[in-house]
């Protein structure tokens, strides 16, 4: 935000009017401030506690805003725009619209491109502000600029028409809707894979070519990866032996695979949340051989389903566990220093903060020469002295900067992407380990996690389970330019073996 608008509330910020006649984009994805350890795990609790395996009447909804609103205290973007949503659906009373519009708020002051595509759906819907389709527009325009793949998918759709029609939400302006399309599944976003396969599939002023059939079905393939169940069953009505479309996407029916993507649309359709990036293992495109399945259903989904490593066992205790009260630290985690100050006399937002150094250069080994960070609830004054040695006090002066330090997990350099608990499955690592750079050829097959290293700006559009990818033996490692759309240098990745093995039968996984 600027100086003139720094103490406008975030809703009312004055933006551009929406413009859906632009003549160029630039895609730009979303970078979201890192996420503080400890807070990622209650988030994940929370959500493994929504599981649609329980039924919705089932649910500790106490527990699940408990641990949300935990995770949001300490500015866990995802948990506050979901407590957000608690808010609004009465699972917290008296907690209310309001609370949620200040939730979102306080995203959008964190740069959060999501929180700013939520304003915009709460002014169409009148969610907590005065319903305004203007201003919504507005809203999704930032967000889209910003990179959220919601707004990009919502807007890019919109704007693919033949004709403008203001009245319908539709506006004429394809190549810049289809680049938004294509920023958005660059981040691996399935609706965008869904709308894209129809717009490659369907050009407008002409019959598509073969070319764009083919990437049309590679769209809508990549969409089953990112956990679209209308990819999944678009796919599986291309193979459909009943179609009889002249311009089919694929080169002949298939009721095999037309079953599988079956099977693995009503899998999604329970649970969205689901992603299946090992697709290639058990429904490659054609002119692949499908590899042979026992017909359990289960059994198809897990083989389909991302892998993830056992977590490295808890850390023996340290320093930070043996200190009581404040300064008390899980011996699973440790801290780093992150930009954040505050010279208010309370903390801005949950965290451990460490008094000011008074010129000394930081030590991270928690010295006892060292103001050691304390943890703080949100509005909570800070102490006024500290001990600096341990037979002695200092007073700190009033206005002194007090940073904020983050949690990470001490096993931040092993390649553990985050996950809900039931997303992936479980597999020892393999021995010995493997790693390739992204110019190098797949030396055995199995499945594969790229990973960059987490200080790169863009590792979370990287360090993801659901970018892992099933290669066999000889293949090339996937190009982030031409097989994500993703402006990601392919010499910053590097490709780690999660799970060795072949695909000569689907059996138990």
């Amino acid at each position: 935000m600027t100086t003139a608008t720094i103490d406008v509330l975030p809703r009312n910020l004055e933006l551009p009017l929406f413009d859906p006649h632009i003549p160029t984009y630039t895609c730009t994805p979303a970078q979201m401030p890192q996420f503080d350890a400890q807070a990622e795990s209650w988030f994940q609790e929370a959500r493994a506690l929504e599981s649609p395996e329980i039924y919705v009447d089932d649910r500790d909804y106490k527990k699940i805003v408990a641990l949300t609103r935990e995770a949001a205290e300490r500015q866990h973007w995802k948990a506050m725009l979901n407590l957000a949503s608690f808010y609004i659906e009465g699972r917290d009373p008296p907690h209310g619209d309001e609370d949620a519009v200040q939730l979102v708020e306080a995203a959008m002051r964190l740069g959060v491109p999501a929180a700013y595509d939520r304003m915009g759906t709460y002014y169409m819907n009148g969610t907590g502000v005065r319903a305004d389709a203007t201003r919504a527009y507005a809203f999704w325009q930032r967000a889209a600029q910003m990179g959220s793949p919601e707004a990009l998918t919502d807007l890019g759709r919109k704007l693919i028409s033949v004709d403008d029609h203001p009245e319908r939400g539709r506006w004429a302006n394809e190549a810049v809707g289809t680049k938004m399309l294509e920023c958005a599944y660059g981040q691996g976003h399935g609706p965008a894979a869904y709308e894209l396969g129809y717009e490659y599939s369907m050009p407008t002023g002409r019959s598509p070519a073969r070319e764009d059939l083919d990437r049309a079905l590679l769209a809508w393939h990549n969409g089953v990866k990112f956990g679209s169940a209308k990819s999944a069953a678009a796919i599986s009505g291309e193979f459909d032996v009943d179609s009889t479309d002249a311009d089919r996407m694929v080169p002949h029916p298939d009721m095999a695979r037309s079953e599988r993507y079956r099977v693995l649309a009503r899998a999604l359709e329970f649970d969205p949340d689901r992603r299946f990036p090992n697709l290639d293992k058990i429904l490659p495109l054609p002119p692949a051989d499908l590899p042979p399945w026992n017909g359990d259903r289960d059994t198809l989904i897990n083989a389909a389903r991302g892998v993830r490593h056992p977590p490295t066992a808890p850390q023996a205790p340290n320093a930070n566990s043996e200190r009581t009260g404040r300064f008390f630290l899980d011996p699973v985690y440790r801290l780093v220093p992150t930009d954040d100050k505050s010279t208010g006399p309370s903390a801005p937002f949950a965290g451990y903060w460490q008094p000011p150094t008074d010129g000394m250069e930081v030590d991270r080994s928690d010295s006892v020469q060292t103001p050691t960070p304390g943890l703080y609830q949100p509005g909570e004054r800070f102490d006024s002295e500290y001990v600096r040695y341990p037979d002695s006090r200092k007073t700190i002066a009033a206005n002194s900067p007090w940073r904020h330090w983050r949690t990470v997990r001490h096993d931040q350099g092993t390649i553990s992407p985050p996950v809900v608990s039931g997303r992936t499955r479980e597999i020892a690592p393999p021995v010995p380990a493997k790693a390739c750079g992204a110019s190098e050829r797949c030396p055995v097959s199995g499945t594969w996690q790229p990973w960059m290293h987490a200080e790169h700006p863009l590792q979370t559009m990287v360090n993801q389970y659901w970018r892992q990818a099933w290669l066999a033996a000889g293949q090339g490692f996937p190009d982030p330019g031409a097989d994500w759309m993703l402006d990601v240098p392919a010499d910053a990745i590097t490709w780690h073996l999660m799970e060795q093995g072949g695909t000569n039968h689907i059996g138990a996984a």
